[in-house]
């Protein structure tokens, strides 16, 4: 082909990186700008102690018809499925809940999960845009037998749901919360981290493409077309540094919260519909602490096979430690010290969310994480927490972290301020807002710009890096059959069917 057809990608993430990946082996001339100074956007690892760990992404959702999976299993990256996992759940007073009482918790809480994703795809045309699904959670468990206690602990386990979609489940849309199924099939921890994912995706754009680091950009000049020939050069970039570019045709694959904090780097402005859409759509707030110790202290059982340790643990609206009012103080946490050799280590990962983990993030961002403010401020927190766990004394050293790290998404201005897209009460189209964005509400053939990120994908894989893979892919090819030079190397890209579509009447 000839190499005077330019592509311009703004992100080397998972989306654009497979973008670069498809648009390379069909012949195409790839520049990549990324902000930072590194590839993989929100794919990234870090070490706590000795041990590395993933500050984005670290599980794999649905492992049926999943690329991400495949890619897994082709680079040997370790998986770990928790389910069957020994899961506890404290209750407000900070004690364990008894093992039937808990089990009756958490089935009531999939059960209507599942329920929920089943009444937004059957009803969402008549729920009130303001309906929460927190709103659904309090309607069915008022039509259950279930004691004042059980009520009010099923409400505080539904709460953690936050942890899934980014933010308190009482901002969280009925209407739309069919959009946040994930594709069919187990849900698995990536054991070994992302990092051999990352290097098979990027892989051919490491090889291949011109890709320019440390270059944030600041503006995206992308006229309409009076000619319609697709390889005139007309959108021009200019970044941080100065530096102009000039392509045939430009994909963004920058975060949903850059684009809402962004939308006047486009010149001409953005379609309305498609500045509405951006702005529609809501950016979630999930962060992780990593807690390691020099043991796993809360293993009693040191056999292979055993179920007894915790896995998983859910701190119910605790009343046993302070913080702001009017504020979700739930926690949970996944023990790393279940996963498979060689990768288990004594480390706690908990997962916050919403205010609580603006909370948590905004106490320690102006600190240096290698500081003694930080260890205590990071430990003030989570003390009152892991201490509820078998195994623990304050006498014991194995039970004092020797390494704490926190992720601090919402501090970071290439990851838009946040995790990723959600969908909140009030927004009243938001399938349509989706399909404008991943449209870019026509402006792909007729101003050579496109949009694609964990926020285009289907909806099946929305805010996942399943997602992602699949938008970046879903352009490429898309810009590829404009230019007319095939569509070669693709793994397919799913639909918009949802799994629990099918699912009643």
């Amino acid at each position: 082909m000839a190499s005077s057809r330019h592509i311009g990608i703004i992100g080397a993430g998972i989306s654009g990186l497979r973008c670069a990946d498809i648009l390379i082996q069909n012949g195409a001339r790839v520049t990549i700008l990324e902000a930072r100074d590194r590839i993989g956007g929100r794919v990234h690892q870090s070490t706590v102690g000795d041990h590395t760990v993933d500050l984005g992404p670290n599980w794999i959702h649905g492992a049926g018809e999943n690329p991400i999976m495949t890619i897994a299993d082709e680079t040997g990256t370790v998986m770990y499925d928790p389910e069957g996992g020994r899961h506890v759940s404290y209750s407000r007073d900070g004690h364990p809940l008894n093992d039937d009482v808990g089990a009756k918790v958490q089935e009531f809480v999939w059960t209507t999960i599942a329920e929920a994703f089943q009444h937004s795809n059957l009803h969402g045309e008549s729920i009130p845009a303001e309906t929460s699904l927190f709103d659904f959670f309090r309607e069915r468990v008022q039509q259950t037998n279930f004691s004042d206690e059980e009520t009010q602990l099923c409400l505080d386990a539904c709460r953690l749901w936050g942890t899934y979609v980014g933010d308190q489940v009482d901002k969280q849309s009925l209407k739309f919360f069919r959009l946040e199924e994930c594709v069919d099939g187990s849900n698995f921890i990536v054991a070994s981290t992302y990092k051999r994912i990352l290097e098979h995706v990027a892989k051919a754009a490491v090889a291949k493409a011109d890709i320019h680091l440390n270059e944030p950009i600041i503006s995206i000049k992308a006229p309409p077309r009076h000619n319609p020939s697709p390889t005139k050069h007309q959108v021009t970039v200019t970044t941080a540094t100065g530096t102009i570019y000039d392509f045939d045709q430009v994909v963004v694959t920058c975060p949903l919260g850059w684009l809402k904090q962004n939308i006047s780097a486009f010149t001409p402005a953005l379609p309305p519909r498609l500045e509405q859409a951006i702005n529609n759509i809501s950016y979630g707030r999930l962060e992780k602490v990593y807690v390691t110790f020099p043991h796993a202290f809360w293993h009693t059982d040191n056999t292979s096979t055993s179920t007894t340790n915790t896995v998983f643990a859910q701190f119910l609206d605790p009343s046993y430690t302070p913080h702001p009012a009017l504020i979700e103080w739930n926690q949970e946490f996944v023990s790393l010290a279940s996963l498979p050799e060689p990768h288990a280590h004594p480390t706690l990962l908990f997962y916050t969310y919403g205010d609580g983990g603006a909370e948590i993030i905004n106490r320690i961002s102006e600190l240096d994480p290698s500081s003694a403010e930080y260890r205590e401020s990071l430990i003030e927190v989570l003390h009152p927490f892991y201490s509820r766990l078998p195994g623990y004394s304050a006498e014991n050293p194995d039970c004092v972290p020797v390494a704490l790290l926190a992720t601090q998404w919402q501090k970071d201005v290439f990851a838009g301020n946040g995790s990723y897209c959600n969908f909140q009460v009030g927004i009243q189209e938001a399938d349509v807002d989706v399909e404008v964005l991943r449209s870019g509400d026509g402006i792909g053939p007729l101003r050579g710009l496109w949009f694609a990120g964990e926020h285009t994908a289907p909806f099946v894989a929305l805010g996942t890096t399943t997602g992602a893979f699949w938008s970046g892919e879903r352009i490429a090819r898309l810009i590829c059959r404009g230019f007319g030079i095939g569509e070669v190397g693709g793994m397919g890209v799913k639909d918009d069917s949802l799994p629990s579509a099918g699912n009643g009447a």
